[in-house]
């Protein structure tokens, strides 16, 4: 395995569970949400983790917008280059939505080691 592919791998699974937080949330915010994903859950894992993939891509691609928004106005407030952004302002995060998406990651972490020694399991059964 090349060190291209681990990359990869890492990026993948960084995705994987961006994704899959946001997914989490937007379940916690909306009980047919909620319904319709714990459904996808129970019928097609690989499916979900690559629906996972591509929203952590998204919101992966969001969140590298706003830390070049961040460092540009950084960057500005110490040069006199001027910088122009595209992005859309992000209202500050609560304390308390910090401490829930905390929790929510620290959930889905569970989830995943769950999963990973619920197959293991059923590995070692056939």
């Amino acid at each position: 395995m090349n060190s291209d592919s681990v990359v990869l791998l890492l990026q993948k699974g960084f995705r994987v569970t961006l994704g899959a937080t946001a997914s989490l949330v937007e379940s916690l915010q909306d009980p047919q949400k909620r319904e319709q994903n714990l459904s996808k859950l129970r019928s097609e894992l690989s499916q979900l983790t690559q629906e996972w993939a591509e929203k952590g891509e998204i919101t992966e691609r969001e969140a590298r917008s706003f830390v070049d928004t961040i460092l540009a106005q950084r960057n500005s407030s110490t040069t006199p280059t001027t910088v122009t952004t595209t992005a859309t302002p992000i209202p500050p995060v609560s304390p308390e939505a910090q401490v829930e998406l905390q929790e929510l990651t620290a959930q889905l972490a569970a989830i995943r080691a769950e999963l990973e020694r619920l197959r293991n399991q059923d590995g070692r059964t056939q």
